[in-house]
């Protein structure tokens, strides 16, 4: 029978594998907890067009490197570079492999503070979680023009970061027409569950130079470039304290207004997308009880939350060239 299709795209590996990882210096540790999935990508297709596995790098090994790399990394605790490192050695390990995609999705784990002769002090050992939100990293890469000419792509963010403001918000000026029920409102309570996500431009990795591949070699840390590990933080106090400061004429002009921000701020960073959902709060009619429940800025104090439908605003802001 003749062949009537063909592999187009073949892509595997490991998902979902959980790490915690104790890093000790002497009575002071730090911990990070990851969710990674790495995949593969490469001269495989026979595995799946002539069920020969001889270029199958199994599964579980793939998850069984994520943990060695866990223990032996100098990078676990930055997860941008942990991704790089896991990636760069999983190509340059086996020859067939040329590229691989990393996304870790790091959970927060925060200090306990306790008091220490009158002072509150962040504890040596143990920690809270302090919020849901989580930063995500997302990894390519590619070794397919040559094990010694590796090239990494890089895009980071935070996931699920809920806020939320009692005022400052309004909307209006918006498109009237016969489907339209809205009421304009100069007062509003604005809340969302953010979701950004900051790419890099491309750069090379130094190809590992040791016998088993397990080198990676970080280069100076220009500010603003993917190798600064203060830019997560920024991106993240930006986001915050814009969405609170903003006099808000739209969710679309805060959102904006949050991306320049973080493309002025880093000068590695070519793209900002931010999703934001919005979370509705609407004041509860007392009318039929003579309460004035509905006024803006005076009397407007008793919201109920609406899960759905919600509108959706996403955008993606490009520095210039």
């Amino acid at each position: 029978m003749a062949e009537l299709s063909s592999l187009s795209h073949a892509r595997y590996g490991k998902d979902k594998v959980r790490v915690l990882r104790v890093v000790r210096e002497g009575s002071w540790h730090h911990v990070v907890e990851y969710s990674v999935q790495a995949l593969l990508e490469g001269d495989i297709d026979v595995s799946y067009t002539k069920a020969d596995n001889s270029v199958v790098v199994a599964t579980d090994s793939v998850k069984n490197i994520t943990y060695y790399l866990a223990k032996t990394s100098p990078h676990i605790l930055n997860p941008e570079r942990f991704a790089l490192h896991l990636g760069t050695h999983l190509v340059s390990k086996y020859a067939h492999i040329h590229k691989a995609f990393v996304t870790i999705e790091q959970l927060r784990w925060t200090r306990i503070p306790v008091e220490t002769d009158g002072q509150s002090e962040p504890h040596a050992h143990s920690f809270y979680r302090d919020g849901e939100d989580k930063r995500i990293v997302k990894v390519e890469v590619d070794a397919t023009a040559g094990k010694n000419q590796i090239v990494g792509k890089v895009t980071a963010g935070i996931n699920d970061l809920l806020i939320l403001k009692s005022t400052g918000s309004a909307f209006t000026n918006f498109v009237r027409d016969e489907y339209t029920t809205l009421v304009e409102v100069d007062d509003r309570i604005f809340s969302t569950s953010v979701d950004l996500s900051y790419t890099f431009g491309q750069f090379n990795i130094p190809a590992p130079k040791d016998e088993k591949k397990l080198d990676f070699v970080v280069p100076k840390a220009e500010p603003g470039s993917i190798w600064d590990v203060e830019v997560p933080e920024k991106a993240r106090k930006v986001t915050l304290e814009t969405f609170a400061t903003d006099d808000s004429a739209s969710v679309q002009a805060t959102l904006y207004k949050m991306a320049q921000q973080i493309i002025a701020d880093n000068s590695g960073i070519q793209s900002v997308t931010y999703t934001l959902p919005n979370k509705h709060y609407v004041p509860v009619d007392m009318k039929y009880i003579g309460v004035d429940n509905i006024t803006p800025l005076t009397e407007a104090e008793v919201f109920t939350p609406l899960a759905a439908p919600s509108g959706l605003i996403s955008a993606t802001i490009s520095r210039k060239q």
